[in-house]
């Protein structure tokens, strides 16, 4: 299979006066795109990093991502796409587990980090690096399975987990998108989601087209709609709150969407309500995919057509992937019975970083094992019905209930704790946590809330605390999550 430097490369020559890639800053052009990678390069080649090598990036949406892309890619660097949101705690861990021997990104979120490594700002050295090399391509020699990428994703550990994926995967999800957003020479791809995560696979589709991508630093629902408007974008990524914010807000006019014609939505679940909500307003242009950042995008995939129809499913088996799903054992169940999804094919990826424990679990005879649940229907469709890991999806973000717990059992009050999701109409899901005081001692709900900020990103601290005087257990004494979520849904709805 073509390599992303392979394919980099055909497409800044094919496409050179093409523009590729915009931001508020500034825009390039496939050639100059081409020029600005290259001497990039050359700049981690100076610097002494060699092929397998691990870079972090820690930077808000900007052109320098695609960038960056690039000039891994023809290095054999494997980057380490590091969420902005983190608490600098967390990034300093990911950036000492995957030993990265250098870092890119912004003054204002570096600064807080706590790393001995090499650091290149893009206010500061950046361009300076850059006008003192060669924008020659490298010479160095790629194949197709060798690692890209680190994405790093929580366990249930509570300590994240990096799954390594090769270029192999890369384009393997990226050829999955271009057939779930049905994407063709004429489109323009944009980015409002971060493209350290989920937008970044779509980033990949853009190459194989030489398709321009628009880049948006952040979200706001009351100016996203001129935005896509202004630029012409016809292919974005969005998480369901990003959509459902967009469509909710009061001064929203569908018709500036007139040139989008395909969203595509994964990250999260989404309510069968909002979802028709969205469609009522923005017609067929959803096309939703079910993937993990170890099998990235494209599991399965509901084309926008097919949708409407189909709303509680997130669609059948994407082309580069086989799909099963079994039971405790292992065997595969028959249509229509609930069993773990596990997946095999070249999106997978290769292992867990450094972590031989986390991957033989994971990865069983070449089958990945993805924790969730879900049945399959007559049509071959896959329909999610719980996380087997008790994964709280808020905002697009995952976020561990143990690892939250392990946060507030740090506390000196604190004698044992639960973390669950619930039901929130505008991020998805909201973290609730139930908490037992040691005796004898007090400490308010806001006081734990402030422990968490200190420890953990911000979107993970829990929206509510409750002090409880016991958690319920089993007969083996583990804490029962799923009674206290059950308890919780029946009293809302009492």
């Amino acid at each position: 299979m073509i390599t992303l430097s392979q394919l980099a490369k055909q497409t800044c020559t094919q496409h050179a006066e093409k523009i590729a890639v915009v931001d508020k800053r500034r825009q390039l052009t496939y050639r100059q795109l081409k020029e600005e990678s290259c001497r990039l390069a050359s700049v981690f080649t100076s610097k002494g990093l060699l092929k397998g090598d691990r870079i972090g990036i820690l930077s808000a949406n900007r052109v320098e991502h695609i960038v960056i892309d690039l000039a891994v890619a023809m290095t054999g660097l494997i980057k380490v796409p590091i969420n902005t949101k983190l608490h600098p705690k967390e990034i300093q861990f990911i950036l000492e587990n995957a030993k990265a021997k250098l870092i890119i990104g912004e003054i204002s979120l570096l600064m807080n980090v706590d790393y001995r490594g090499d650091i290149v700002t893009f206010e500061n050295e950046y361009e300076s690096l850059l006008a003192n090399v060669h924008s020659e391509y490298p010479d160095c020699s790629v194949l197709d399975t060798d690692a890209f990428a680190i994405m790093y994703t929580s366990g249930t550990t509570g300590r994240p987990k990096g799954a390594v994926l090769s270029h192999r995967a890369i384009i393997a999800s990226a050829q999955s998108l271009i057939m779930a957003c049905e994407l063709g020479y004429e489109d323009v791809v944009g980015h409002v989601a971060p493209l350290t995560h989920g937008s970044n696979f779509l980033a990949q589709c853009a190459l194989f087209f030489g398709l321009k991508q628009v880049i948006f630093d952040k979200f706001d629902p009351k100016s996203i709609a001129d935005q896509l408007e202004k630029e012409r974008v016809t292919t974005i990524f969005m998480v369901p709150t990003i959509v459902n914010l967009m469509v909710q807000d009061e001064a929203f006019e569908p018709k500036k969407l007139r040139y989008l014609k395909s969203i595509n939505m994964a990250g999260a679940p989404i309510a069968s309500e909002k979802l028709q909500e969205a469609l009522d307003k923005l017609g067929p242009i959803f096309a939703e995919t079910y993937g993990l950042v170890e099998a990235p995008m494209a599991i399965t995939i509901m084309p926008k057509s097919k949708l409407p129809y189909y709303l509680s499913s997130c669609g059948a088996v994407g082309p580069m992937v086989e799909m099963v799903l079994r039971d405790e054992t292992g065997n595969e169940v028959r249509q229509g019975e609930v069993g773990e999804i596990t997946c095999k094919g070249p999106l997978v990826m290769d292992n867990y970083w450094a972590n031989d424990e986390a991957t033989n679990n994971a990865i069983k005879d070449g089958w990945f094992y993805t924790g969730d649940l879900g049945w399959v229907d007559p049509f071959g469709h896959l329909h999610l019905i719980d996380r087997k890991n008790d994964v709280i999806i808020s905002g697009g973000m995952n976020i561990y209930p143990r690892e939250v717990e392990e946060v507030l059992n740090l506390h000196k009050a604190v004698k044992e704790a639960c973390v669950f999701g619930v039901e929130n109409e505008k991020w998805g899901e909201s973290v609730y946590a139930h908490v037992v005081l040691k005796n004898g001692v007090t400490v308010e709900e806001s006081q734990l809330v402030t422990h968490c900020k200190e420890h953990v990103a911000s979107y993970k601290k829990p929206a509510h605390i409750k002090i409880v005087p016991s958690l319920p257990k089993s007969p083996y004494g583990k804490i029962l999550r799923r009674e206290l979520k059950k308890l919780y849904e029946e009293g809302v709805k009492g």
